[in-house]
């Protein structure tokens, strides 16, 4: 009997609006060839009134179950942005509706835009201690330009924020591929550089707070958080990775594909460089931007389109997360 777990199929979905690196020149005063060299943005995708964070992860997950009776999910995770439909407020019971997904419990874990190599090793983990799970789908939403305020000098390494949604699906008895080993890796002394000021218990939402647009992302100290991020940032990422392979029997030079989350086009680099791998083995979203948590997703669904997957491949997801947390999870591609 096969009782191996893994990804089995994957979805993607993109709202209409293009915005291009021209568009967020004009509207950030940061020169277009800048946006494109050094932030690796070409262009994202941005959603309007009509689009919130659950409809662009109900999207994403329609293309799976168009694959997958909606009868067969017994469990719904969300793992996408927090900046969500309603504050305060599950979306995966909503999602889990909108999909048909009578037979599954629903709910949600958040840990910015690290969590979807996280979430990955959740499903593993209750696949593997409880026999009467078999399918489990993973969905995200993104809808974070709309926290953008591209005035705002101090947040501008976030510009690159974009909207889309993504899901994946983990099964027992998966012939397409073997989800294998993680590690994960927070550092909480970055607790308190990134966030939206307003809205939550320590400054509640008033006119003040939106006369002082407080209700957009923003850093604290971005010089310090910067001095501090910069000694730590590449080598936790190459510290997960490796542990993540070490805990699979594998090292680096075993890495087929690496898909990371969408960061600045030098960041990009040191990763691969690091790593010992070229960049015609990693997916790099310089055409869609950094949708929190659903990149390394996205770059996988990308992967499979691309051709650059072949039976015995081994492909890392990697992401990094404000607060700060790095996960990594391996996976082995089956090709089913």
């Amino acid at each position: 009997m096969n009782n191996r777990i893994g990804i089995e199929e994957t979805g993607v979905f993109f709202p209409n609006h293009v915005e291009t690196a021209g568009t967020l020149a004009e509207k950030s005063g940061i020169p277009e060839q800048i946006l494109k060299e050094k932030f690796g943005i070409l262009s994202k995708h941005v959603a309007d009134s009509s689009l919130q964070a659950s409809d662009l992860a109900i999207e994403a997950g329609k293309q799976v179950l168009q694959k997958v009776d909606p009868l067969s999910i017994d469990v719904v995770i969300y793992f996408g942005s927090p900046h969500k439909d309603y504050y305060v407020w599950s979306s995966a019971p909503k999602i889990s509706y909108e999909l048909g997904t009578k037979n599954a419990y629903a709910f949600e874990i958040m840990n910015v835009s690290s969590c979807f190599p996280i979430a990955l090793k959740v499903a593993k983990d209750m696949l593997k201690s409880d026999q009467t799970i078999n399918n489990i789908l993973l969905v995200g939403g993104c809808k974070e330009s709309q926290i953008l305020d591209y005035q705002n000098k101090r947040a501008r390494f976030m510009f690159n924020f974009a909207d889309g949604g993504a899901a994946a699906l983990v099964k027992r008895g998966t012939r397409k591929s073997e989800i294998l080993e993680s590690a994960i890796i927070t550092d909480g002394s970055f607790h308190d550089d990134v966030r939206v000021p307003a809205g939550g218990s320590v400054s509640f939402a008033s006119y003040e707070t939106v006369e002082n647009r407080l209700h957009y992302i923003d850093v604290t100290d971005p010089l310090s958080m910067k001095e501090r991020l910069d000694s730590v940032s590449i080598p936790n990422f190459h510290k997960v990775i490796r542990k993540s392979l070490e805990n699979s029997g594998l090292t680096e030079k075993d890495i087929d594909l690496l898909l990371p989350l969408h960061t600045k086009r030098s960041m990009f680099n040191q990763l691969l460089k690091g790593l010992h791998v070229d960049e015609e083995n990693a997916i790099y979203l310089e055409q869609h931007g950094h949708m929190s948590a659903l990149d390394p997703c996205v770059g996988l669904h990308f992967a499979q389109e691309r051709g650059k997957l072949r039976e015995g491949d081994i492909a890392v997801v990697v992401s990094a997360g404000t607060g700060y947390t790095w996960a990594s999870t391996v996976i082995r591609w089956l090709g089913g």
